[in-house]
């Protein structure tokens, strides 16, 4: 059996759990520090402050004792990434050193480095794609890039992934997949205000081009492999999450386009925030303005003194 251990049991903890339990190799543990979590999904097979309405398989347990990590021969990292870095520094001397880390979080660590800089394990990788947690729990079809070394990935995609329906491809620029998966947030938030004001899938691709060029420079500007734009976690992503409404950081667009909202301080976890403002400030310290045009015409729309018909104006031109 493959020992399987997926820390957080949130929305895509839950989901990953119930695909990877599909194989009847893998035995999958959630690991939670919220112990009304850990008593729904071992009594009742269900993970209610989640899923209200669904029923887990039997084969997933649950707990939220570090020591279910002590021998997995995998541990996937879905849990936020501000806490990332104490949550591995914490399994120091626990875990198997042969036990692969894969991280599933996005963004920055809390010092600006990619996340697996901070994993302080020797089999370290990551896996990004345009994947919504329900139509993973549902069983649909769903793609991942994994990055790390190839022979981790061939392990993986063979024995823990295999009939489970998630597809992988595969890149050694674990830098770039972690990059990309941060900035498709932001751009979805871009292309969704152009969508709330226009409503229209000619304009949709003009903007959706214009990101990826964006976003192939901008790995190139941190000295990443640009064909990697062309993986799941490339075009993929950005496809997913700047076209379906399903996408917080679209959404957000959405309204912004429609004039209903532009408020950098709400409540509500929208990733690309961060971004807009940590790329924003990046493009213009390294004078790179005239090659971002369409972030920085998005920086200074939610972070300096451009309005709406300014945005518009600027990215369409």
């Amino acid at each position: 059996m493959n020992k399987i251990v997926i820390a957080g049991a949130g929305v895509f903890g839950t989901a990953l759990a119930e695909r990877l339990s599909e194989n009847p190799e893998n035995h999958v543990t959630l690991y939670t520090i919220e112990s009304s979590v850990v008593e729904d999904i071992n009594s009742n097979h269900q993970n209610r402050a989640y899923f209200p309405s669904r029923h887990l398989r039997k084969e997933i347990t649950a707990s939220g004792d570090a020591a279910c990590m002590d021998d997995a021969d995998a541990v996937f990292l879905v849990i936020p990434s501000k806490a990332i870095e104490g949550f591995c520094a914490s399994l120091v001397g626990r875990l198997r050193e042969d036990a692969l880390i894969i991280n599933m979080a996005k963004g920055f660590s809390n010092d600006g480095r990619f996340l697996p800089e901070v994993i302080p394990f020797r089999r370290v990788g990551c896996m990004k794609g345009p994947t919504f947690a329900v139509e993973v729990l549902n069983g649909l079809p769903s793609a991942l890039t994994y990055g790390g070394t190839h022979e981790d990935y061939l392990w993986l995609k063979g024995t823990v992934l295999a009939d489970t329906g998630i597809i992988t491809d595969y890149t050694a620029d674990m830098r770039a997949a972690e990059l990309l998966s941060i900035l498709k947030n932001m751009y979805a938030i871009a292309i969704g205000i152009i969508s709330g004001r226009y409503n229209s899938p000619n304009v949709d691709f003009i903007m959706v081009t214009k990101a990826v060029n964006e976003m192939k420079d901008l790995l190139l500007l941190y000295g990443c492999e640009e064909q990697t734009i062309f993986n799941y976690c490339g075009i993929g992503d950005l496809g997913l999450t700047s076209l379906n409404d399903l996408s917080r950081n679209r959404t957000l667009g959405l309204l912004i386009g429609k004039g209903f909202a532009n408020d950098t301080h709400s409540g509500v976890v929208i990733e690309g925030m961060k971004t807009i403002k940590v790329m924003g400030e990046l493009i213009i310290e390294r004078h790179l303005e005239d090659k971002f045009t369409t972030l920085l015409a998005l920086y200074d729309l939610i972070y300096g003194s451009s309005d709406l018909n300014q945005y518009i104006v600027t990215v369409l031109s």
